[in-house]
């Protein structure tokens, strides 16, 4: 890393530009007060019309400000100041996603609070002044004050056997005297000596390949791919020890909140501690001593979610994207972008390793592979000599449910077998919820959300019905709003509480737990959930697709998808490669210890190609065929995407807007624009939507294509305009 840029003070001043965390398009021109020294990088506070904020020095301005027009910084923060390797990270980021770089500056300044000095502890000594009343305890505790060693209160009534109230007492009598201490270290740094599992020969030929990358300093990409079940974390833990060991630091990005359940208690058994943490569920106060432990290297290993990648770490040694392939690692909304593949841009900048780890990988990562960018480390076996389950379709034309049921009698069975047996089963639907759709049955209507192209799904156990795009809730009605029947809604579709009402109806004795995003809510729910699975409190799993990210339950050995089905229809690009990855890890939950497991996927499509790839366990032929359709219609990864999506509040100006922008489209060699039309999600949080499609070739710029572009269309001012390069999501 190159060493911050100097920017000395004269005495008539300087001029520096500072990057404000707002969506500006550029930085600031402020003036250096002479006596106030500053450097590229340096947090500072500067005042923008009567407020004051902070900032980022970026590097010297130009002179086409006048002087006089020039406001000075105020302060320079103490707090260690933005690396370079990071400052460079938002200005690419802005650049590849068309966003303004004070938009991207505002993810690595996302705790204000930081930037406040964290407080001084309070401890004692002895004053030397005796109390008036002197009893036994107080006594104790002034001849373990008597060495000068300043302690806090806590420490003091521990070590002369008293409560905090005997020390505050003498506090008070002016017995002992105040010391502020430095802050205690927030984390304890992880042992990488600290003995851990015991590895298998691949695994331990993997781990060495990982820690000898780690060991280069230099940038580098390993995709760790291996079954479900093969010990990736503990190998990638190897990686992480050889970061520790040479003094850098470490990420790790986890696609799902509730995964650092586990996750964590198998990081404290290798290294004797937990890391930091970074997620949405942090206590304000968590944040900031994150925040400021991550900037001053104290924080030697993070996991958390994808915006974890934009803190300031000033030793970065290591990035691991654990699930690499999951789609959650895409930010949809503000700054768009995918974690994954900034990853790889955030470690080429620090000159660090990237280990991208699933039993899954994405086509387009399975390309760079394969193409040489990135290097393959294989796990072809399960740990422990466990056995991957077998995989069976349920043809639903052969052996459908009985009316008004959603489970067939073969998967009953095998669901009464697996309880008998004193083992586990799990039910797997990724539909929260009692039922996607309600209608009325005497005219038909459907409930619909008011301000989404959506139905309302009902939640039965909490009596209410839900949009699961802008939050709308209320209260299933008593009359149809359309024809004024009463009580004749009826749920159409099952959800996953609707599969738990069926199941208690043939085993009305069975434990069973339904897992879903809106029933564990973050790292605790998920580790008491884990817990109570663990401790077999638990015979039946139901759950959504939460339940199919890197949970080990050694005595889940039945696994049964109710609708194989569900995600292979539609125009999504990626439909056949989601639903094979969805379906390979929710399998891959199944007999992951000393009992062999088993899958029964429900579908009325047994001939699909990813149905076919899963119950032949041949993934290799599914890719191939995926990977050649890509490349004749030159999609992703041998073509590139962009999306446009207007939206606002009057559909008119909208559709005006996207006409406006599609007959304004320049011609390019080989770039095609589809639409404008309306998005499949038309309206969304009250927002009518548009959208037109740039498809181009790989060796397109398509960022500079759409300055150009959007540079020639004005936008109405009620209108907003979003870029989403390399979309995932087409509603």
């Amino acid at each position: 890393m190159t060493a911050p840029q100097a920017i000395n003070a004269t005495p008539g001043g300087n001029r520096v530009a500072v990057l404000l965390p707002l969506p500006l398009a550029s930085a600031y021109t402020y003036r250096v007060p002479a006596e106030l020294p500053v450097k590229a990088g340096d947090f500072v506070a500067v005042p923008l019309g009567r407020r004051t904020l902070f900032g980022v020095v970026w590097g010297p301005a130009d002179d086409s400000v006048e002087e006089s027009r020039l406001k000075p910084i105020l302060q320079v923060l103490d707090v260690p100041g933005l690396p370079e390797s990071l400052r460079r990270f938002v200005d690419w980021v802005a650049a590849y996603t068309l966003s303004p770089p004070g938009a991207v500056l505002r993810m690595s300044m996302s705790v204000p609070d930081a930037f406040d000095p964290p407080a001084r502890r309070s401890a004692w000594v002895a004053s030397g002044q005796a109390p008036e009343k002197l009893t036994a305890a107080r006594n104790r505790v002034l001849a373990v004050a008597a060495d000068g060693l300043p302690r806090v209160t806590s420490d003091l009534a521990h070590e002369a056997g008293v409560s905090t109230g005997v020390v505050k007492g003498l506090v008070a009598a002016g017995s002992l005297r105040e010391v502020l201490l430095p802050p205690a270290p927030p984390y304890r740094t992880p042992d990488h000596n600290h003995p851990g599992p015991t590895l298998s020969p691949a695994q331990a030929e993997a781990a060495r390949q990982l820690a000898a990358s780690v060991n280069t300093g230099e940038f580098g990409v390993s995709l760790l791919e291996g079954v479900t079940g093969s010990g990736k974390t503990e190998v990638y833990f190897e990686a992480m020890a050889a970061a520790l060991a040479s003094g850098k630091q470490a990420l790790v990005l986890l696609p799902e909140i509730a995964l650092t359940a586990q996750w964590l208690d198998r990081f404290e058994a290798r290294f004797g501690t937990r890391p930091a943490e970074w997620h949405s569920e942090l206590r304000p106060s968590q944040r900031r001593q994150a925040w400021r432990a991550v900037a001053t290297g104290e924080a030697k290993v993070v996991v958390g979610a994808r915006s974890a990648l934009f803190l300031p770490y000033p030793q970065l040694g290591l990035i691991v994207i654990d699930e690499e392939h999951d789609a959650s690692f895409k930010q949809e909304e503000g700054v768009i972008y995918n974690a994954r593949d900034m990853a790889v841009v955030r470690a080429k900048l620090a000159g660090c390793t990237v280990i991208l780890s699933s039993a899954t990988p994405a086509l387009e990562t399975l390309v760079n592979a394969e193409q040489g960018r990135y290097v393959r480390v294989h796990l072809p076996d399960r740990h422990a000599g466990a056995e991957m389950p077998s995989i069976e379709a349920i043809d639903l034309r052969v052996d459908p449910p009985p009316a008004r049921r959603f489970l067939s009698p073969r998967l009953v069975a095998a669901i009464r077998d697996t309880v008998a047996a004193g083992e586990q089963a799990m039910l797997f639907l990724n539909r929260r919820g009692y039922a996607p759709l309600t209608l009325c049955g005497a005219c038909g209507h459907r409930l619909q959300c008011p301000h989404c192209t959506a139905w309302l799904v009902e939640h039965r156990f909490h009596n209410r019905l839900q949009c699961h795009h802008c939050g709308f809730t209320t209260q299933v009605p008593p009359t149809c709003p359309q024809c004024g029947a009463e009580g004749r809604f009826k749920p159409c579709g099952p959800g996953v509480e609707r599969l738990a009402e069926e199941v208690l109806q043939d085993f009305p004795d069975i434990r069973l737990a339904v897992m879903a995003s809106d029933t564990v809510g973050g790292p605790r729910a998920a580790a008491e959930f884990v817990r109570r699975v663990n401790a077999h409190e638990i015979d039946l799993l139901i759950g959504t697709q939460i339940v199919a990210k890197g949970f080990h339950f050694p005595l889940l050995t039945l696994v049964g998808v109710v609708d194989a089905d569900l995600g292979l229809t539609g125009g999504d690009l990626r439909a056949a490669e989601r639903t094979h990855q969805l379906l390979t890890q929710v399998a891959g939950r199944a007999g992951r210890a000393q009992h062999p497991g088993r899958v029964l996927l429900q579908t009325w499509m047994p001939e699909h190609p990813v149905v076919h790839a899963l119950t032949h366990h041949d993934p290799a032929a599914f890719l191939a065929a995926e990977t050649e359709g890509r490349r004749q219609a030159a999609m992703p990864p041998f073509g590139r995407l962009a999306a446009l999506i207007l939206a606002g509040p009057n559909e008119k100006h909208v559709i005006d807007a996207a006409r406006a922008l599609g007959r304004a489209a320049p011609v390019g060699e080989g770039v095609v624009v589809l639409g404008p039309a309306p998005a499949p999600m038309a309206l969304l949080r009250g927002q009518h939507r548009q959208r037109l499609l740039v498809k181009a070739p790989r060796s397109a710029n398509v960022q500079a294509y759409l300055r150009g572009w959007l540079a020639r269309v004005p936008v109405p001012n009620d209108v907003r305009l979003t870029v989403d390069i390399d979309p995932y999501s087409f509603l």
